[in-house]
């Protein structure tokens, strides 16, 4: 059934393109209005950048002070006068802006945080260039009255990255008339064509928090597309200079552990441990546009640790990339810009996971006493990142890890003392290209990757491939003043290794190929969809397409999203499953324009559903949301849907399709006003299970406080209940057993909470000097009950041990002891079996303080202090005072680290 409709839907999406190219070919895409035209001219004389414009040398530059306001009254004059000049050297462009104020500076607000953090309830300076005048790019220069600066760069639809921090001088004043910003910013920290006269692509913004107003030197209506092609011009710029070359940033680092052994005797955890490394990042300008970044045995110890969680699914968990490596320029990366107006359980077309670099090490080593690395070592990595002036974008990036060894006591039988391999010397690489057509209207891009593994060792060759490879092409085609959108992608996976490892990945629970009731398809070179235990190769494919009507009062979309069984992605990127056809549409409505009741409101609905390529009904719902903005800048918004009781082939983890709950599901959301001292935000949920009598709620609250202008607390607490019945126990062998094939799949009701609290206190002293703590303490519990099975497969009914024919369940023991013998059938020929206690409560204590001081421009020193408190205890029942306790009582693991890094501009 799949495998037609995948069939159709390729014919469907050729038929879509056809008809987006004939609407370009037969329309011109001309602006509304043409875009407006500024000046460089060059610099006479010296500027000093103080916040201070008042040097003769600006007035030498034509003033740019048409300014139209987006919000609050869209397409109005600016509310205040501002004025902006811009110069240039044979080193960098200077740029002065004056943003006068009628109410004088009480009305000016500012907060001192560290770089990167200005916004909300703030007054802001913005200017953004599209260097290469391509109508994608962005590079973000912005600044508040307390001299913070916000610097990010992007590019297509991506968000900017905002971990970019290039090297430039700023300065903000203020005065009884208003607030003045300087810039000098080095050619050396921009990218652009390499042609001596340049035209820039330039946007110039004001906000200003009084009456929360947005004036735009480039304008555009409230519902209509926005962004670099509608930007203005920036002309006159003639550059000859040729820019600083390289960069090198080395750094020392030391480091004291004291991490509580597992057992006293331990000959590998004292209980302290002291030691430091060193190394250094490099960035060299291989033109004016491409830039190559390398590090040499980095160090990420000022990271903020991952949140806790508990993870009862048989899936990985996702955490976010947080090392400064590879979150810089991660959007040169970017593969097909998965978009929804509204959706779940679903994800987009993965192709990059830059933590499947430095992973923990996959082998095995178990033995009385293990010294196993906590993650694997990055000798080096490399990356080449860029556009050129006809419109290609470039990301290239290779990184190499350690052959991982671990060390093991055994002390069972006679004692002895080994090395065991726990992961393989590996390289992984990425390229990705885009090429843009059409000004920037069409946007076409291939990637491809490749992980490599030198596999010396007999036991991680039957767990991991030996290689695997993905390639992928998509388009992003936009027409009709960008009115119109249509997004399509392809990518294609293979990997190779042993017969075991495939096999492994074969009955992965991303795919689950050893399904006994799967109706299975053939492998071919393109894509694998049989189970075959001898398999030396795994192939599949995946795709997604979506065409949407992104401007105007009413807006739409239609997406398809698909996998195929033997898609695999995750030795380089991430991915929870395959074999899926899924597709949505949305319709919304939306009211922009202000009113005595609202500033802004939408209304949305829309359905979904998914099949697996056996043609089973996996995920189907149909939702309402609504959303509204109102005059005093609080905002709430709403959703409910309904998914009713569909198939699902991952919840007996291996075993035959079933029938999994429906739910309702209802939440709320409210915030405040965030340009406000204190700021507020409430999100409810309430949902109701089909099919049985689960239910759960959650309760999420977010308070910011901000008592002084340099100081932020913000507490984040959550309580979330869940009641459910259909929870995965175990597997047990009974040929008895014969409706599910030689098998019983274990299932129970459990009741579970979880508490967590996440605080940040964010202190700034000067933009150089800050002070970050993040703490999370963490408590959740679990209690099972009601063992039971399916009756049938593909059945939604089930029946619990001990009810009338379904045999007995007695326990014996307490807590960490508790078994529990199940007799299936009473009287009948199957086997006891015994479940082992499988009720937790866990508590954990995640913190980090990072005071980072950058002594000068470029060169920073980091001290930082993790500490982790972890605890667990064999009983379901949840007790807040009684964990509370727990955790403050477990024994702390804390790191102290001391990290230096110096600036060099070659």
């Amino acid at each position: 059934m799949i495998r037609a409709v995948a069939i159709r839907f390729g014919r469907a999406l050729a038929a879509v393109v056809l008809v987006a190219a004939t609407a370009t070919a037969q329309g011109h895409e001309n602006h509304p209005t043409p875009p407006p035209v500024a000046k460089a001219v060059p610099l006479k004389a010296t500027i000093k950048i103080d916040g201070k414009p008042d040097e003769v040398a600006w007035q030498a530059a034509p003033v740019i002070d048409h300014f139209v306001q987006f919000d609050p009254s869209n397409g109005q004059p600016a509310t205040q006068k501002t004025e902006v000049r811009i110069l240039y050297d044979a080193d960098a462009l200077y740029i002065g802006a004056w943003l006068y104020e009628t109410e004088g500076s009480s009305a000016i607000k500012g907060r001192l945080v560290r770089r990167d953090q200005a916004g909300d309830g703030e007054d802001l300076f913005q200017v953004t260039f599209d260097t290469f005048h391509d109508h994608q790019g962005r590079t973000v220069f912005e600044m508040n009255r307390a001299g913070v600066r916000n610097d990010a760069t992007g590019s297509g639809t991506q968000n900017p990255d905002r971990s970019w921090d290039p090297i430039y001088e700023s300065a903000s004043s203020i005065d009884d008339k208003g607030w003045y910003v300087e810039m000098r910013i080095p050619f050396s920290q921009l990218r652009y064509p390499r042609t001596a006269d340049q035209t820039w692509g330039m946007q110039l913004r004001r906000i200003r928090a009084k009456n929360a107003e947005q004036d735009d030197w480039a304008s555009w209506g409230r519902t209509e597309s926005g962004g670099p092609f509608r930007f203005g011009h920036l002309e006159g710029l003639s550059i000859h200079a040729i820019p600083e070359k390289a960069e090198i940033l080395p750094y020392v680092v030391s480091r004291a552990s004291y991490i509580r052994p597992a057992s006293p005797t331990d000959p590998f955890n004292p209980g302290h441990k002291y030691d430091y490394r060193v190394g250094a990042d490099v960035k060299y300008l291989l033109n004016s546009s491409l830039t190559l970044d390398a590090t040499f045995n980095p160090d990420f110890g000022q990271v903020e640790v991952d949140p806790a969680s508990v993870n009862l699914s048989a899936f990985e968990t996702f955490f976010e990339e947080k090392r400064p490596f590879f979150v810089a320029n991660a959007g040169f990366f970017s593969y097909v810009g998965f978009n929804c107006f509204f959706c779940s359980n679903t994800s987009p077309l993965p192709s990059f996971y830059t933590r499947r670099i430095g992973r923990s090490p996959q082998g095995l080593a178990r033995g009385t006493y293990v010294d196993a690395p906590e993650n694997s070592t990055i000798l080096g990595a490399a990356k080449v990142t860029g556009r050129t002036a006809g419109g290609m974008s470039v990301g290239i990036l290779d990184a190499v890890t350690r052959r991982e060894m671990a060390t093991v006591i055994d002390t069972v039988g006679v004692d002895r003392k080994f090395h065991t391999e726990v992961e393989p010397l590996t390289n992984y690489f990425v390229g990705r290209v885009k090429q843009d057509y059409q000004g920037g209207n069409l946007v076409v891009g291939v990637i491809g990757s490749s992980v490599m593994r030198r596999m010396d060792d007999s036991v991680l060759t039957t767990r991991l491939s030996s290689h695997a490879e993905t390639f992928g092409a998509d388009l992003n085609k936009a027409w009709q003043d960008h009115r119109y959108s249509l997004i399509a992608a392809l990518e294609g996976s293979r990997l190779a290794g042993s017969p075991l490892a495939i096999n492994r990945i074969q009955r992965s629970s991303a795919r689950y190929f050893q399904r006994p009731d799967r109706q299975s398809g053939s492998n071919g070179i393109f894509s694998s969809d049989k189970y075959d235990p001898a398999a030396t190769g795994l192939a599949g494919y995946g795709g997604y397409a979506r065409m949407s009507k992104d401007a105007g009062d009413w807006l739409w979309e239609t997406a398809v999203n698909f996998r195929s069984p033997g898609f695999e992605v995750n030795d380089i990127s991430f991915i929870t499953r395959s074999d899926y056809f899924f597709m949505n549409g949305n319709l919304l409505r939306q009211w922009s324009k202000p009113t005595k009741s609202y500033r802004e409101r939408a209304a949305l609905i829309g359905a979904q559903q998914q099949f697996n390529y056996d043609g089973d009904l996996t995920d189907r719902q149909v939702h309402i949301f609504v959303a509204q903005t109102y005059p005093n800048y609080w905002f709430n918004n709403a959703f409910y849907l309904y998914h009713p009781v569909t198939y699902d082939d991952r919840l007996t983890r291996g075993g035959p399709v079933v029938k999994k709950t429906g739910y309702h599901v209802a939440q709320y959301f409210l915030g405040t006003d965030s340009r406000k001292p204190v700021v507020a935000y409430t999100n409810l949920s309430y949902g109701k299970s089909v099919g049985d009598h689960g239910y759960n709620y959650n309760v999420r609250e977010n308070l910011s406080i901000k008592p002084k202008s340099n100081l932020r607390i913000t507490l984040g607490p959550s309580y979330d209940y869940s009641a459910g019945t259909q929870q995965f126990v175990r597997s047990v062998k009974d040929t008895t057993a014969t409706n599910f094939y030689g098998v019983r799949y274990v299932f129970a009701d459990i009741i579970q909470h979880t508490v967590s609290v996440d605080t940040r206190v964010d202190m700034t002293f000067t933009p150089a000097l800050t002070l970050q703590l993040y703490a999370q303490p963490f408590i959740s519990s679990g209690r099972y009950s009601a063992f039971k099975e399916f009756d049938n497969p593909r059945q939604i009914h089930k029946t619990s041990y001990g009810s009338p024919g379904k045999g007995s369940i007695t326990s014996s023991g307490t807590a960490a002891s508790k078994v529990y013998t199940v007799d299936p059938d009473g009287a009948g020929p199957a086997n006891s079996f015994t479940i082992g206690n499988p009720d937790f409560n866990v508590r954990s204590l995640r913190g980090t303080a990072v005071l980072r001081w950058e002594y000068r421009p470029g060169s920073t020193m980091f001290l930082v202090w993790n500490q982790i408190r972890s605890d667990q205890a064999p009983f379901g029942d949840f007790d807040f005072s009684r964990d509370r306790q727990a955790l403050f009582r477990a024994h702390p693991d804390n790191v102290f680290l001391v990290k230096f890094n110096y600036f060099f501009g070659l």
